[in-house]
Order: structure tokens, then C-alpha cells, then sequence
């Protein structure tokens, strides 16, 4: 089967790195990183960049990220002592999660965290509290029904109670510092951020009148990586991002803060796996079951749902045919992809492999640490 998501290069460096390696394991290219993160930075030269390290929180591609000048977006206290212990300066680092215990608001402040993120009245009161005095964003409700992944219902508030969190933060103290929404991960409508970045404009608006001169706009993350479904080049979404800003904000756009994640390292990654077992259910079933090393418990949890639609590359050739393609595990919910047919060769065999491209956002940190015993997935950084 043919792949053109790498180079001839990048993929002889890859294959001849990992051919005498068991399987299942990562590999992520951090030539590819370095290159994302200059495209990032080319192509919104207005932006401070803050990585979501949720994505891919291994070491070398923190280190890579920090010398490139990077800025940091933690969901957890775990995440914050990761950096911190790279000598990365807490001035860099945001907490973005909106769901975070009292003492680790209190531990973060304590290490020189000063950037938060909220969307409840308890939280406000409990940044208040433990973090007095630092800048805050407020994060806005948005459905993001076209995303591949939605992070719609669990984070953000309604405009109303939003400009209420707003006036009781500056009440408490808090620095009320902007606006925050995400359109959802791997979003490939642009016109997303358009209808964003108009509800932004209209709150901001809205505390001018309250006498609150809100001053950055966190557009969060979002831009997606080339899965089975191609995206559009990320210039094109910085070019009509950049529109929309101006669109709304005329002269007056606010700073801007990006926190890109999957957009950044997804393609970075390639993910092997061995084929395990080829089977049919019945002697006239046209479908192949094939089962693999690799499966939603150990890298693939984004198949949930088939929302993430991975390449799945093989060196075999010739004539293919339909698959379903399924995990190790004894669990009935291992299995990738049923309704959508992958197209495999029918001369692919046990102990073949298969490479699942564009991996490397959310599969090791996805990656169960002892289900069924087998061990979380093995990175390499290249």
C-alpha cells in the first residue's frame, strides 16, 4: 500500500530505526515537531504559542518545544512539575483546565504559576483564595458539533453567567485577563473559529460596558492533524482566522494565545504493530478480522467511536480487500474500526506489520498502564 504522509527520507529513517524492534511501540520525529512549531509561528506571528502537553507529554518533545521558545498549557499539577523540572519558567506555563482541586491552584501559585483558566463560580472563589492576584481567562461554552473530537458540554459557561464570573473575579481580586474558548480537537471546519471569535468579541464588548477592559483572547487548539481525511494547509486556517479577527475586532484585536496540541505533534508520530491473527466468523464471511498488538487500550483511544480515523500503512502490495480491525485484548469494546472498512491486502499475514500514521497526539498518553497485563506502549523520539 502506498504512503505519501512522509517523505522517502523521513520514511527510510523511521523503517531502519525500528526494524529490529518489538512490537507494538512509537516513534515520534522530532524533525517534524521542530517543523510544525516554526509553521505555528510563521503562520500567526501575532500569537504566543502554548503547547498542550496533554497531547504528548514526552520529555524530548518538551525539551525541543522550550529551546524553540515555546510557552506551556498544563491540565494538572503533574504536568506543571514535568516542565518545571526541564528549567522551564512557570512565567511560560498556563493552567488551562477548568477542573482542578483547590490545593493544586494553591501548589501552582506556589511555583510561580500566575495564568488560570475558569468557567465556575467555586473555582473562581478557590483561585481567589489560593492564587490571589493572578490573570485569569474565562472560558465560554461552544458546541463544536463539526469537530472529530467535541469538547463540547463539559467545559465553558453560557455568555450570561460568563460576564458574572467575569465581575465576581475582579471583585475577589483576580485579574480579569481574557477570553477562552476551543472549537473541538482536530476541527476541520475553519468557519468554526469565525462564530467563536464573534461570541468573544461580543463579550468583550459587553464587559467594556461593565468597566472591565478584558485584554487577550485564548483561541485554544483544535487545528488538526492529516489523518484519512486531508486537512487544509494550517496557512489557510491562519489566514482566515486572521480575517475573522479583524472582522470582529477591527483595530482592536486583543493578544492572542494559541494552544495547539494534536495540530503540532500528531503527524510526528508513527505507531507499529504486528499483526496477531487473521479470522473469519463464518466460512462465507467476506470480512477478515484482523487483530493486532496495538488496540484501545494501549495507544488507539481515539478510535473510540471511530471518531479518529488513523492512516493504517503496510509494506505488503496487491489486491485488497475489507477488514475490521481489532486490539489484543479480551475485552469486547477493543475494536478500532467495524463500521468504516479499511482496505487491507489479502496477502497480508501473521506477523506482518502495521503502521498507523499520524500518531503522535493522544496514543501513549492514552495508553492503559497494565490491562489485560500487557505493558503501556513504548515511545522512541528520533
Amino acid at each position: 500500500m502506498y504512503n505519501d504522509y512522509y517523505s522517502p527520507d523521513e520514511w527510510e529513517k523511521f523503517i531502519r530505526f525500528s526494524e529490529t524492534k518489538e512490537t507494538p511501540f512509537l516513534v515520534v520525529m522530532l524533525d517534524i515537531v521542530r517543523q510544525k512549531f516554526e509553521e505555528f509561528r510563521a503562520s500567526f506571528p501575532y500569537a504566543k504559542i502554548y503547547y498542550a502537553i496533554k497531547a504528548n507529554p514526552g520529555n524530548e518533545v518538551l525539551a525541543l518545544l522550550r529551546d524553540l521558545g515555546a510557552y506551556f498549557d498544563v491540565a494538572s499539577i503533574y504536568e506543571l512539575d514535568k516542565l518545571l523540572a526541564l528549567d522551564v519558567s512557570p512565567d511560560r506555563v498556563s493552567f488551562g483546565n477548568t477542573i482542578k482541586k483547590a490545593k493544586h491552584i494553591g501548589e501552582a501559585y506556589d511555583k510561580g504559576v500566575r495564568l488560570f483558566t475558569t468557567d465556575s463560580e467555586m473555582d473562581i472563589r478557590a483561585l481567589a483564595k489560593e492564587a490571589p492576584g493572578s490573570r485569569v481567562f474565562f472560558r465560554i461554552l461552544m458546541e463544536a458539533i463539526t469537530s472529530d473530537w467535541p469538547l463540547s458540554r463539559k467545559f465553558g459557561c453560557q455568555p450570561r453567567m460568563l460576564t458574572e464570573l467575569v465581575s465576581l473575579a475582579a471583585d475577589l481580586g483576580l485579574e480579569p485577563h481574557g477570553i477562552s474558548f476551543h472549537v473541538g480537537s482536530q476541527q476541520r471546519e475553519i468557519s468554526a473559529w469565525d462564530a467563536a471569535i464573534a461570541k468573544a468579541n461580543y463579550l468583550f464588548e459587553w464587559m467594556e460596558e461593565e468597566h472591565i477592559h478584558l485584554k487577550a483572547l485564548n483561541m485554544g487548539g483544535g487545528f488538526p492533524a492529516n489523518y484519512m481525511n486531508k486537512t487544509n494547509p494550517l496557512s489557510v486556517y491562519a489566514e482566515e482566522i486572521s480575517r475573522y479577527l479583524g472582522l470582529h475586532f477591527g483595530d482592536d484585536v486583543p493578544e492572542i494565545y494559541l494552544e495547539p496540541g494534536r495540530g503540532l505533534v500528531g503527524e510526528a508520530g508513527i505507531l507499529a504493530s504486528e499483526v496477531v491473527l487473521i479470522a473469519k466468523k463464518s466460512k462465507t464471511d467476506l470480512k477478515r478480522w484482523v487483530y493486532t498488538d496495538v488496540g484501545k487500550f494501549n495507544g488507539l483511544m481515539e478510535t473510540i467511536d471511530e471518531s479518529i480515523k488513523y492512516p493504517a500503512y503496510t509494506e505488503k502490495n496487491g489486491e485488497t480487500g475489507d477488514v475490521i480491525l481489532a486490539g489484543p485484548t479480551c475485552d469486547s469494546q477493543d475494536i478500532m474500526y467495524e463500521e468504516f472498512k479499511y482496505q487491507l491486502p489479502l496477502s497480508l499475514e501473521v506477523g506482518d506489520r502495521i503502521y498507523w500514521l499520524s500518531t503522535g497526539a493522544y496514543t501513549t498518553t492514552y495508553s492503559a498502564i497494565e490491562f489485560n497485563g500487557f505493558p503501556p506502549l513504548k515511545t522512541y523520539y528520533l
